[in-house]
């Protein structure tokens, strides 16, 4: 009978669960999807969750007598390991949420046993997971950054295992600032509230805005000019313009690409990783064209060669993601099996 470790992704409206087996190869690259129903309260939360981990169980024809552990993936910020502080995507009364004790309290009622159950942020397991797949056998660190609405951000060692810091805010990149000098452009704000410059500002969705109130003056032919749309609108269809050869939208998104390098050279100096992956929808194969994705991810390695020690140039690599949203389940699995490795050690 073979043992597995099993992977809950806990998303605001869907969690969606996955397994390994003790070699880290996925149980199956289908995932059990099962309703979050945050409006409901905590309770109906982690009895989604269960419900998660039991469908994927009969899916598989696996027992619970299998489950050697489980890993919750689920966004912070946090008052402390497996306590939720107050965020974004969850209601307000979540907050002082004791999570871990309430999931590994309904784990051991379903399996009539304890399993060791670890949790942390979605991104930096999604991290793990990618870098067990860009990595192989080899033993080498990964940096991901994702830019999405948000620029999200992981550092994952060469033993599997993300780096989250003394206060679980470890690898908040995406709120470091970026060398505005090397940009040529103004301080964009971000939505954390810093206005130092933050890199998430220059490199996600969450910047376009002020990218077009920037840029747009230079372009006085572009049909934005003579469009009515919401200023929401005309931002979300720029990787379309891009892609159709738009020179503004283009700019943008060399702009982004320019500050992901240099932001790629800065952690790079301190973390020194041999892999770095980038994920988003910029580089989502069924969202861009192949000369798209070529063009972004070679901005990036363009703007942070320069920066980077001479051996780093010769060995870095910038690779796109891979997994898609099996990423997050499948690295919480993997941090369940690495930690149960490590406390057997």
């Amino acid at each position: 009978m073979k043992t597995i470790f099993i992977g809950t992704d806990s998303g605001a409206t869907t969690s969606k669960t996955c397994g390994v087996y003790e070699d880290g190869t996925p149980v199956t690259l289908n995932l059990a999807q099962s309703s979050t129903n945050a409006q409901l309260g905590t309770k109906a939360v982690v009895d989604g969750w269960i419900e998660g981990v039991e469908k994927f169980l009969a899916e598989n024809n696996l027992a619970w007598d299998q489950v050697k552990g489980v890993g919750l993936a689920i966004p912070g910020p946090y008052l402390a390991y497996g306590v939720l502080d107050r965020t974004a995507n969850l209601p307000a009364s979540f907050e002082g949420w004791n999570f871990v004790s309430d999931y590994s309290a309904a784990i051991e009622s379903r399996a009539g046993r304890k399993i060791p159950l670890v949790a942390g942020n979605d991104g930096n397991y999604g991290g793990v997971a990618e870098a067990a797949k860009v990595r192989g056998d080899k033993k080498a660190g990964v940096i991901m950054l994702a830019p999405g609405s948000g620029l999200g951000a992981a550092y994952i060692s060469p033993e599997g295992l993300p780096l989250e810091g003394d206060t679980l805010a470890g690898m908040e990149a995406g709120h470091m600032p970026s060398p505005l000098h090397l940009l040529g452009l103004p301080v964009f704000k971000c939505g954390c509230g810093r206005d130092w410059g933050c890199v998430e500002a220059y490199a996600s969705i969450s910047g376009l805005a002020q990218y077009l109130e920037h840029l747009l003056p230079k372009h006085p032919d572009h049909e934005f000019h003579r469009s009515d749309k919401p200023l929401k609108e005309k931002t979300l269809s720029l990787r379309t313009l891009a892609q159709k050869g738009d020179a503004l939208a283009l700019e943008i998104f060399d702009f982004q690409a320019k500050a992901l390098g240099i932001h790629v050279a800065n952690l790079s100096m301190a973390l020194d990783a041999e892999f770095v992956v980038i994920g988003g929808g910029l580089i989502d194969p069924h969202s861009t064209t192949g000369e798209f994705r070529a063009r972004y991810l070679g901005g990036i390695l363009a703007a942070a060669q320069p920066w980077l020690f001479p051996v780093q140039r010769r060995t870095m690599k910038i690779v796109p993601a891979t997994m898609g949203e099996l990423s997050q389940a499948v690295g919480a699995a993997l941090v369940a099996l690495y930690t149960s490795r490590k406390n057997a050690a």
